[in-house]
């Protein structure tokens, strides 16, 4: 090598004013010895078998619209069987999210005819 101040490894260019020992190391180590992070994720053993709690709220909200105050409580029901459903919760929070519909739409589509 002509120049010792500019070396070139590869696309890595180091200018330093001293002369390298051991030049094929020319990496970062630390991945290498660090332990690699791993996440416990406590939140699925605090919330139950897989979110059902947040299902089974959802289809008793939806089942109750059907018979009292069906656009709070459909509304409701729709909303909890969303959240069960990202839980874990996905037939429960589906049949939560269908009755609720249909308990809205039995609202607002045919009660008005029969008063």
């Amino acid at each position: 090598m002509e120049n010792n101040n500019k070396r070139t490894y590869g696309r890595y260019v180091q200018s330093i004013g001293r002369v390298e020992r051991e030049p094929d190391f020319m990496e970062e180590t630390s991945a290498e010895i660090a332990e690699p992070v791993r996440r416990y994720d406590e939140r699925e053993e605090r919330e139950g078998a897989n979110g059902s709690g947040w299902g089974w709220t959802a289809l008793a909200l939806s089942v109750l619209s059907l018979f009292i105050m069906p656009i709070l409580l459909g509304a409701a029901g729709i909303i909890v069987g969303f959240i069960a459903r990202r839980r874990g919760a996905t037939m429960l929070g589906m049949w939560a999210i269908g009755i609720g519909i249909v308990s809205i739409i039995i609202k607002l589509f045919v009660i008005p005819f029969y008063y």
